[in-house]
């Protein structure tokens, strides 16, 4: 039977913490950061975790 494949672009963004919970990246701190305020580039820097209806979701495509 064929194993289950991890999602290779969820993966490059997430990382799974010790706990089980996810931690992701917020969007909008990759381009066009010059036009941004610094206040909104420190916010995004953080990132934040995954909610569990998400983590619910998202568990089958990391396989980890």
């Amino acid at each position: 039977m064929p194993k289950m494949k991890t999602h290779k672009g969820l993966a490059k963004v997430t990382k799974v913490r010790p706990g089980g919970t996810v931690k992701i990246g917020k969007a909008g701190g990759r381009h066009n950061t010059g036009k941004k305020n610094a206040a909104h580039g420190r916010k995004i820097r953080k990132g934040s975790l995954l909610s569990t209806g998400d983590m619910k979701r998202v568990k089958d495509l990391l396989c980890k």
